[in-house]
C-alpha cells in the first residue's frame, strides 16, 4: 500500500535499526558522546579537508546533545534521517551516514552524506553501510531518487559511489563550503530503477 506523503511526515516515526550480520545503523544517541568524542577527535586531520569548518565548540558534549536534538526533529518532521553506523563487533561506532534534504512532491529525493573514522577508512565499512541504506531509501522512505557530491580529489568517494550503482550527472562550481573555502563538487545519482538493475548485475 502506497503511504501518503501527509502520514509520513505527521506521524511520529518509531526508531531506525538498518542492518545485517555485521553492521547496523541507527538514530544517533546522547548516551553516544563518549565514542563519538573520541572518533571524531583522533580522526579530525582526516576528516577536515573534506567537511565544512569545525565550530570552535564543535566537539563540546553540550554541542552534540543539541545536535541529537536536532537530529530528532529533522527525522520527526521528515526532513532527515541521521544516522550513526555502528560495528556489531562490540558495537563499536565507526563513522556515520545521514539520508538529508529529503524532498517530496514531484521530487522524491534524497541526498546522503558520510564519514568514517580514519582506523576504519578503506575497510569497506562505508560500501557495506551505503548498500544498507539504499532500500531503506527506496522502499520504506519511497523515494525514487538518491543524491550525493562530492569533491573531485576525493577519490575514494567516488569509487564508493560508482561501486554502489551512482552515475555522475554533473560538475557544481562552487558548491558547498568545505573547511573554509567554496568548493567545486561532482553530483552523482542513483534512481529506483537503476538501483534493481545493478543489484541483478552484481548477483
Amino acid at each position: 500500500m502506497t503511504r501518503s506523503v501527509f502520514r509520513f511526515l505527521s506521524r511520529q516515526p518509531g526508531p531506525v535499526e538498518i542492518g545485517n550480520a555485521t553492521h547496523m545503523l541507527r538514530l544517533p544517541k546522547s548516551t553516544d558522546y563518549r565514542q563519538w568524542y573520541q572518533l571524531r577527535s583522533e580522526s579530525r586531520d582526516f576528516l577536515e579537508p573534506w567537511e565544512p569548518t569545525w565550530r570552535a565548540d564543535e566537539m563540546t558534549e553540550s554541542a552534540f546533545r543539541s545536535r541529537v536534538i536536532r537530529n530528532e526533529q529533522e527525522f520527526s518532521s521528515g526532513q532527515a534521517v541521521p544516522l550513526f553506523i555502528i560495528s556489531r563487533g562490540g558495537d563499536q561506532l565507526i563513522g556515520g551516514l545521514t539520508i538529508g534534504y529529503i524532498r517530496r512532491g514531484a521530487a522524491q529525493c534524497c541526498m546522503i552524506g558520510y564519514w568514517m573514522g580514519e582506523r576504519y577508512a578503506g575497510m569497506g565499512h562505508m560500501a557495506q553501510a551505503v548498500k544498507l541504506s539504499i532500500p531503506y531509501i527506496f522502499s520504506s522512505l519511497q523515494l525514487h531518487r538518491i543524491e550525493a557530491a562530492c569533491i573531485p580529489e576525493n577519490h575514494r568517494s567516488i569509487r564508493l559511489l560508482e561501486k554502489a550503482g551512482f552515475q555522475r550527472e554533473g560538475y557544481l562550481r562552487e558548491y558547498l563550503k568545505i573547511n573554509g573555502q567554496w568548493r567545486d563538487h561532482l553530483m552523482f545519482a542513483l534512481l529506483s530503477q537503476d538501483s534493481m538493475q545493478h543489484k541483478n548485475s552484481s548477483d
